[in-house]
């Protein structure tokens, strides 16, 4: 019975990191049908996350969930009927990611340290705050959006395979990488958009 669950989770993770890679290289080119694969890996990591007892990573999918379907959306449609642009956060957007990272994690901790069996609670937090924070940034284009998401890719790579979530774990690995690149990309996209601003004005 064990050994048959381990090795559904072990498809569920193949199909679900492959849905995930699809979706960062949709991200990193700046794509918005990347939500459309997004949103069949946080279904698979669901069930998955739901078996390793990763509780708050659960969460974390559902908000992605939301967050993936609001930010296909806003990427569309923006606020005025027009493809909204990237952009770098100001201050203001700054201090609401780190309000999320703060307020997500103290939340975090104390449901999983009172209302579940966690055995990672700190660490399961952590990734998750950030995490939060980076999505939220996601679907509002930003460029910091990579920086957040990454600081949870960092932590979330040896939870991974603490968890014996191997494939999870190597697909964190990608992520990270993703993300560096995914960051580079986009302002390589931003400095190409300003010359042509500069050019047509």
């Amino acid at each position: 019975m064990i050994e048959e669950l381990l090795k559904q989770l072990t498809w569920l993770q193949a199909i679900g990191t492959v849905l995930g890679i699809v979706q960062v290289l949709l991200a990193r080119k700046n794509n918005i049908n990347n939500y459309l694969f997004g949103i069949a890996a946080i279904l698979l990591s669901i069930w998955v996350l739901y078996q390793s007892q990763l509780y708050a990573d659960i969460l974390l999918n559902m908000y992605y969930l939301v967050m993936s379907i609001y930010g296909y959306f806003f990427w569309k449609f923006g606020g005025e009927k027009a493809e909204a642009p990237i952009t770098y956060s100001d201050r203001t957007d700054l201090l609401k990611a780190s309000g999320i990272v703060i307020g997500c994690f103290i939340l975090m901790c104390y449901w999983l340290v009172n209302h579940t069996d966690s055995d990672v609670p700190y660490w399961d937090s952590v990734v998750s705050a950030f995490a939060w924070a980076g999505m939220w940034l996601m679907a509002k284009r930003k460029m910091e959006n990579w920086i957040f998401l990454n600081i949870s890719n960092i932590i979330s790579i040896p939870l991974m395979f603490y968890k014996d979530l191997h494939i999870y774990g190597a697909m964190s690995i990608f992520l990270f990488i993703m993300g560096c690149s995914g960051y580079l990309k986009w302002r390589k996209i931003i400095k190409t958009e300003q010359q042509n601003e500069y050019a047509t004005a």
